[in-house]
Parts: C-alpha cells; sequence; structure tokens
C-alpha cells in the first residue's frame, strides 16, 4: 500500500468514524454504506486538510473510486 493511500485510509477511518474501515484501489461509494453526498464532501474536505491540496468540483466529479484519489492526491503535490 503506498504511503498516500495509507493516509487516505485514516482520513477515511476518520471521516466515517470506523476504525476498522480499509479502503483499496478499487473501492468506491457502493461499497460504503454511510458514504451518500454529505459525507462525500466531508470527505473531500478532510483529504483537502490533510494533504494540504485543493480539488476543482470537476476534478471530485470525474474520480470513480479510491485509486483516482490516490492519483490525484499524489499528482497535486507533485
Amino acid at each position: 500500500m503506498s504511503q498516500t493511500l495509507e493516509q487516505l485510509n485514516e482520513v477515511f477511518q476518520e471521516v466515517f468514524e470506523d476504525d476498522d474501515l480499509q479502503v483499496q484501489p478499487k473501492t468506491s461509494a457502493k461499497d460504503i454504506d454511510e458514504w451518500d453526498s454529505l459525507m462525500h464532501v466531508n470527505l473531500v474536505l478532510a483529504v483537502e486538510s490533510r494533504f494540504n491540496v485543493r480539488f476543482t468540483s470537476t476534478e471530485v466529479a470525474a474520480l470513480k473510486d479510491v485509486g483516482e484519489l490516490t492519483d490525484l492526491v499524489e499528482k497535486k503535490r507533485a
């Protein structure tokens, strides 16, 4: 697991208040029952804060899974 994915997993655990949650690159909103539109906003804000990056609404709308989020975070931090 990449360092970015490990850190994202911690963010997911915090946002969803579930220490047992383990995300993988193919994890998507359909895999986490609590992942609704409000949680999505909270998640994006938490990721931006954790990694000190900003996403455009277009970038967020295009994300399909955690793997794409990981790639986007790494691209923004490069």
